[in-house]
C-alpha cells in the first residue's frame, strides 16, 4: 500500500480485519460493542477543535471516519448496506435540505435556514417506507445524546414554536427559583429521589441560560473543568514543592493556594491581553 492512501484502500483495510483470518478482537464487535468507541472518538475531534491542535485533529477525524467504515462493514456482512450507501444517502440529503445553494428556492437567513431543516426532516421521514411513528415535536432527539446537550436540544425545539421567554432575564429568575426549591427539600431532609429531580430541574435552568447566551453548554462545562484540574494541579505542585501532601493540609491551605492558582491565572491573562 502506498503513502497516498484514499478511501479504498481504508475499505480494504476494515475488511482484511473483520475477515475470519483477519483479527480476532474486530472479527467479533457488534454494533453494540463499536457504538462507544463511536462516541469517543466524536469527543476526541471535539477535545481536539477545543485545544486548537490542527495535528491531533488530522488523526482523531481519521479515527472518526474509520468508525463510519466500520459500522458499514459490518452493515454489509449481513446485508443491510455498503459503504458506498452511506455516502449516497448524505451526499441527497444535504443536496434536498440545501434547495437554496443546489435549486431555485430563497432563504433570507441562516435564522430561516434553521427552521426549513427542520422541516426538510420531518418530510423525510414521513417519506420513509411505513411513515414515521414518531409525530412529537421533540421526538427524533436521540435519547444518548450528553444530557447537556439533550436539555439545549429539546429546549431549542421548543423555543422553535414560541415555548421560550423571549429575554434571559425571567430564565435567571427561574434559576433562582430552582436553587431555592432545592434548598428547601435540603432543609426539609428530602431523600436522594427528591433531592435528584430538583437538581436535575436546577440543572435543566442552567442549560436555557446557556442556549439563552448561544453557549454551548457541554463546551462551557468542558472548560470548567479544565480550569479545575489546571488549578488542582498547581496545588499539588506549590504543596510537593514544600514538601507536603494533600490529605495532611487544611481545607483553608488548600483554598489559600486556590486562590492563589486564581490570580495567576488572572494576571497572566491581563498580561497576554
Amino acid at each position: 500500500m502506498t503513502d497516498a492512501c484514499n478511501i479504498a484502500d481504508l475499505l480494504e483495510i476494515m475488511a482484511r480485519l473483520r475477515a475470519p483470518d483477519g483479527c480476532p478482537w474486530d472479527h467479533q464487535q457488534t454494533f453494540e460493542t463499536i457504538a462507544p468507541y463511536t462516541i469517543e472518538e466524536a469527543y476526541e475531534v471535539a477535545d481536539a477543535i477545543a485545544r486548537k491542535n490542527m495535528a491531533d485533529l488530522k488523526d482523531e477525524l481519521g479515527d472518526l471516519l474509520f468508525q463510519a467504515v466500520y459500522h458499514a462493514q459490518m452493515a454489509e456482512e449481513i446485508g443491510a448496506f455498503k459503504f458506498s450507501d452511506v455516502i449516497e444517502s448524505i451526499c441527497t440529503k444535504m443536496i434536498s435540505r440545501h434547495p437554496h445553494v443546489f435549486g431555485d428556492v430563497k432563504i433570507a437567513d441562516a435564522s430561516a435556514q434553521a427552521l426549513a431543516w427542520d422541516e426538510y426532516k420531518a418530510r423525510e421521514r414521513a417519506a420513509k417506507p411505513g411513515g414515521d411513528t414518531r409525530t412529537g415535536l421533540l421526538d427524533d432527539i436521540p435519547l444518548n445524546l450528553p444530557a447537556l446537550t439533550r436539555a439545549a436540544k429539546l429546549q431549542g425545539r421548543a423555543a422553535k414554536v414560541g415555548f421560550d421567554w423571549p429575554e434571559i432575564t425571567p430564565v435567571i429568575d427561574k434559576l433562582r427559583e430552582e436553587i431555592g426549591e432545592l434548598e428547601d427539600e435540603i432543609a426539609n431532609g428530602a431523600d436522594g429521589a427528591r433531592l435528584t429531580d430538583e437538581l436535575g430541574d436546577l440543572l435543566f435552568a442552567t442549560v436555557n441560560i446557556a442556549r439563552h447566551l448561544k453557549i454551548d453548554p457541554e463546551t462551557a462545562l468542558r472548560g470548567a473543568n479544565q480550569k479545575f484540574e489546571r488549578r488542582f494541579a498547581y496545588i499539588e505542585q506549590r504543596l510537593a514543592a514544600a514538601g507536603k501532601q494533600l490529605a495532611t493540609c487544611t481545607l483553608a491551605e488548600l483554598d489559600a493556594l486556590w486562590d492563589e492558582a486564581k490570580q495567576r491565572e488572572t494576571l497572566k491573562t491581563a498580561y497576554s491581553a
